[in-house]
């Protein structure tokens, strides 16, 4: 097998996601044939830094041992049974240990295999919960400004990334947003803190008006990722439970991209203390192996749907739902957490990351540099809008996987990254950034 080979029979037959196909032409996809650690290899030797985690769902690197053996072993017991009607260990253990890391506040566990369907398992849930306890009329969704939950129709009728959603509005349901959190649309002199008060003003204010009409708020926690990691304050979580308790309203927590250590908490909401209604995750559920995400809920969401009437329960379903390989990869994904201390060391790896990478911070190109946990982001300042393929491109022969949103260049690193492989990280961006 070669990168030329390959990529012939790639162009022929794969219609690749969020891609204009035609660019190919100038800017073919990259074949990957294996990989190890934080490091993907093409077929001719060439390797490259995995720096924003496959579309961030790899926490422990590519081929890792301990998950490449909880599949081997589940593979010879089970591979799948349909959820309907059938329950197996793996999805039971998990439901059991997400619960756990929630404290049990949220103690039941909707399966499905990808963010955007959580997402609407959420939306679904959260309407149909109204409907089940006499208020129909709570049929409406507010979101925030810039946020992104997914590309399915009803995620993305709360999503608010015009690049996505404008060509398919005829088909959307009407959302409202609401002023972003983001600190980087703060007025001159703001601090981020107050920034996130006045945000929260804004949604009360819409709440004391259409609140008996909406269902619930979606949010991203702390970081807004396809808005190029637009990172806010957590009290503006605090607040939101708050407003959203006091008008009757479900906090949906969207923690598929920003769950499992990413924002240096297991979860996101952690840091304003608080429980949100419905969380959905995905993406590093899995460690990054096979589809898998889940809508966890609380005991009085659940119950509304208990009852003699079928009509009255949640008859939406996925084909793979908790899947028994995905469910086993998560296991061990859980288990390396909890075995290798995995928060704690993230945090030392943070500080030396955010240490090495301050010539990026005070680089003359580039703007906002922030971190949140594990993860780091930047604007370049720049007028070209062909700079997310050129850095690409230039990021690529620094042998780094870098994939610019816009202008904000981001790093989501494999939780196995090692100093040596951070400082590479930076040097590689930092001479992306002088080749333009």
């Amino acid at each position: 097998m070669s990168n030329k080979y390959l990529l012939e029979r790639s162009v022929k037959a794969v219609w690749h996601p969020c891609t204009q196909m035609k660019q190919h032409e100038i800017l073919p996809p990259i074949p990957v044939a294996r990989g190890e650690g934080v490091w993907l290899y093409d077929f001719d030797g060439k390797r490259y830094l995995d720096a924003i985690g496959s579309w961030w769902v790899n926490l422990f690197g590519h081929a890792n041992p301990y998950i490449n053996a909880a599949i081997c072993d589940q593979l010879g017991r089970l591979e799948h049974v349909m959820l309907a009607g059938f329950t197996h260990e793996p999805v039971v253990a998990l439901s059991e240990r997400l619960s756990n890391l929630v404290s049990g506040k949220l103690g039941h566990c909707f399966y499905s295999s990808d963010g955007a369907s959580a997402i609407e398992i959420a939306l679904k849930m959260s309407f149909h919960y109204w409907r089940n306890s006499g208020y129909p009329a709570k049929n409406c969704f507010v979101s925030l400004q810039n946020g992104y939950h997914g590309e399915t129709l009803g995620a993305l009728s709360v999503t608010d990334v015009a690049l996505f959603k404008d060509v398919y509005s005829p088909l959307l349901r009407r959302s409202t947003q609401v002023l972003t959190p983001d600190w980087r649309y703060r007025a001159e002199g703001e601090f981020p803190w107050d920034y996130a008060l006045r945000a929260a003003a804004a949604l009360e204010t819409y709440l004391a008006k259409h609140h008996s009409e909406t269902a619930a708020l979606i949010v991203e926690p702390l970081v807004q990722g396809a808005s190029g990691m637009g990172m806010y304050h957590s009290d503006y979580l605090k607040l939101a439970r708050e407003i959203c308790d006091k008008y009757q309203v479900h906090l949906i927590a969207d923690e598929i991209a920003v769950g499992f250590g990413r924002t240096g908490t297991m979860f996101a909401h952690e840091q304003a203390d608080i429980a949100p209604d419905f969380l959905c995750l995905g993406k590093g559920l899995s460690g990054g192996y096979l589809p898998l995400s889940v809508t966890m809920t609380k005991s009085a969401v659940y119950e509304a749907f208990y009852h003699d009437e079928t009509a009255l329960g949640f008859l939406h379903s996925h084909t793979h739902a908790g899947n028994a390989l995905a469910c086993r990869a998560a296991l061990a994904t859980l288990d390396i957490f909890e075995q290798n201390k995995i928060i704690e060391a993230n945090r030392v790896k943070a500080s030396y990351l955010s240490h090495v990478a301050q010539p990026i911070a005070s680089h003359p190109k580039v703007k906002n540099f922030r971190n949140c946990g594990m993860i780091w982001a930047f604007e370049v300042e720049t007028e070209d809008p062909a700079f997310p393929g050129k850095f690409f491109l230039a990021a690529l022969k620094q042998e780094l996987s870098l994939r610019p949103l816009g202008n904000s260049v981001y790093f989501m690193p494999p939780y196995v990254i090692n100093n040596q492989e951070m400082d590479l990280l930076v040097a590689g961006t930092l001479r992306a950034l002088d080749s333009f």
